[in-house]
């Protein structure tokens, strides 16, 4: 999936304890958070640097409370319209995985009612443009395997400690 250019899209560049950040929204809400250079990270993307736009600031504030240990959920207004309607399927349930639990691949596409699409999960997982914010960190392997984080194993595994020591 590519996020498509949009001059009523607003950019932010944000850093973070785990690197540099993009976070991206619409008018109608977050539709962006990339680690920089991640897998999947769309560019070129079009937009206007906005900086102190209030979504955004508000979304690097929550990020930034997340990845400190003092907050578990995110509180923002989502624009998940950038992905096929199977992708913003994936992407609604991953909402409801909590902190510090987690679901392997063939466990959602069951919770979908899709036993035997977890290959088509697991790609769909991957292409989550909101991470962080949609927990796509706390999907694991069959075997609890760390496998498929679009920002890196060592992020994930950095995410998931961070939600265990809470």
């Amino acid at each position: 999936m590519t996020t498509k250019p949009s001059p009523s899209m607003l950019l932010r560049h944000h850093p973070s304890c785990l690197g540099p950040m993009l976070l991206a929204r619409t008018p109608l809400g977050l539709c962006g958070v990339w680690f920089v250079g991640q897998r999947h990270f769309p560019t070129p993307l079009a937009g206007t640097e906005a900086p102190e736009d209030p979504v955004l600031r508000e979304a690097a504030a929550q990020i930034d409370t997340y990845l400190a240990g003092a907050r578990q959920t995110f509180h923002l207004p989502l624009d998940m319209g950038r992905g096929t309607a199977f992708q913003q399927t994936v992407w609604r349930t991953l909402l409801g995985i909590a902190c510090g639990q987690t679901l392997s691949y063939g466990a959602l596409a069951a919770q979908l009612g899709q036993p035997r699409a977890v290959r088509a999960v697991a790609a769909a997982v991957g292409r989550n443009p909101l991470s962080l914010v949609v927990p796509c960190h706390r999907v694991l392997g069959a075997n609890g395997s760390l496998t498929g984080y679009a920002g890196g194993l060592e992020r994930k595994a950095a995410l998931l400690q961070l939600e265990q020591e809470r």
